[in-house]
């Protein structure tokens, strides 16, 4: 391979001749060092560690030599591999990016969804750069597949900044390239819409209709003011009777946050926490591995998902593998479940209103401004960075608040 190489710097006369056994050197020391076969690509980041060895004893004009040496041999590579239509080595490299990539989410402790949702973006970025090889990519290939999402597409500017977060981090993380000033793709429309935000008749309508842990869980979010996704990862220690609150750990931008547990749910949450307790005691007499803990907590705590106040407030009637670390537990209730069950209740209803589980919370902060609470506090307890996110919600309370009647009525 290392002879090929040569032959291919001296047709295309980039290097002098005497020069040329000293790239072929600098190739063969670094797959050595790195104990790398020196058929494969090496990444930026294994190249910087060989490239740091050297700069120990080596002047810099050698390093800067090495470090040429190994961007041709990578091109060569990635050349014959092309030539050779080296499909199975393409998909290699290909996964061994996505493997990169899972590492360095969960090195950061990224959530299982964001890691799915990256993964997912990934590979549409792959079929979208086609046949290019991982190391090969550039930005222009970011802003092309940005462009492309606006254009064709359609997608929400949600989504594309969501698809330029996975792909950057990609870039940054794992391939280990700057792209700054890359990014400067055509954007999706930006779309101003109003929250979907249910009466409170509509409210109490939807909650008659519906039964059981739901019911709870549906009410929890509205008088709290929860988003789905907290509300699913309560823990039991996370309810304070006595004080009347409950702490959302962890919530979005990973924020910890207080809000309000409403008075008339004391005595529902008391009989679902005993029918709770039984389903942990079944748990700990089947000797089944403890609920999942966030971040390093289970290797710092190795026995504490067995404990009581750390078990799901509301736990699944069954057991799952955790996709992670294939261990088999008990996870939270699926979210998707209470959104069908709210779905169902919505449409016996008969609210024509496009509204979702959601919609109970848009509705938790409309109905506390109707009522005179200062936005300040509502943002408090909504868990928003910038009040600005929250001022939404005063163009839908607006017409309740300043009493405003159509000229017809008069």
């Amino acid at each position: 391979m290392l002879k090929e190489f040569q032959e291919y710097l001296k047709k295309n006369g980039q290097i002098k001749a005497n020069s040329l056994p000293y790239y072929v050197k600098w190739v063969a020391d670094c797959y050595s060092f790195l104990d790398k076969p020196i058929s494969e690509i090496i990444y930026n980041e294994e190249k910087r560690r060989f490239l740091t060895h050297l700069f120990q004893d080596h002047e810099d004009w050698q390093i800067k030599q090495a470090d040429y040496a190994l961007k041709l041999y990578s091109y060569f590579l990635s050349q014959r591999q092309k030539e050779g239509g080296s499909e199975e080595n393409f998909l290699k490299e290909w996964k061994m990016v996505e493997e990169r990539a899972i590492k360095s989410l969960r090195l950061r402790h990224r959530s299982y969804r964001t890691e799915r949702a990256y993964l997912a973006w990934l590979a549409r970025f792959k079929d979208f750069v086609k046949a290019k090889h991982p190391l090969e990519l550039t930005g222009e290939d970011i802003q092309n597949f940005l462009t492309s999402l606006a254009l064709e597409r359609k997608i929400s500017p949600s989504t594309q900044n969501q698809a330029l977060n996975a792909i950057l981090f990609v870039f940054r993380h794992v391939l280990k390239k700057d792209v700054k000033g890359y990014v400067d793709a055509v954007r999706a429309r930006q779309k101003r819409r109003l929250p979907v935000v249910l009466t409170k008749r509509e409210v109490r309508q939807i909650f008659d209709l519906m039964t059981g842990v739901y019911r709870l869980m549906a009410m929890l979010i509205y008088g709290c003011g929860l988003r789905l996704s907290e509300c699913v990862r309560l823990r039991i220690k996370d309810i304070d009777l006595e004080q009347d609150i409950i702490i959302i750990r962890s919530g979005k931008g990973e924020k910890d946050r207080i809000t309000i547990l409403p008075e008339s749910l004391k005595d529902d949450l008391i009989k679902h926490t005993e029918c709770v307790r039984i389903l942990y005691e079944q748990d700990q007499e089947n000797n089944l591995d403890g609920v999942m803990l966030p971040d390093a907590l289970e290797r710092k705590y190795p026995t504490a998902g067995k404990e009581w106040e750390w078990f799901w407030l509301f736990p699944s009637r069954s057991l799952s593998v955790d996709p992670r670390t294939k261990i088999i537990r008990r996870h939270h209730i699926h979210p998707g479940l209470l959104q069908r069950a709210f779905k169902v209740a919505v449409k016996k209803a008969r609210i024509s209103k496009q509204a979702s589980v959601h919609s109970l919370r848009h509705s938790f902060a409309t109905h506390l401004l109707e009522d005179g609470y200062d936005i300040r506090t509502v943002q408090e307890l909504l868990g928003h960075k910038h009040l600005q996110t929250t001022m939404i919600y005063t163009h839908v309370a607006k017409k309740n608040v300043l009493g405003v009647k159509s000229p017809l009525d008069k």
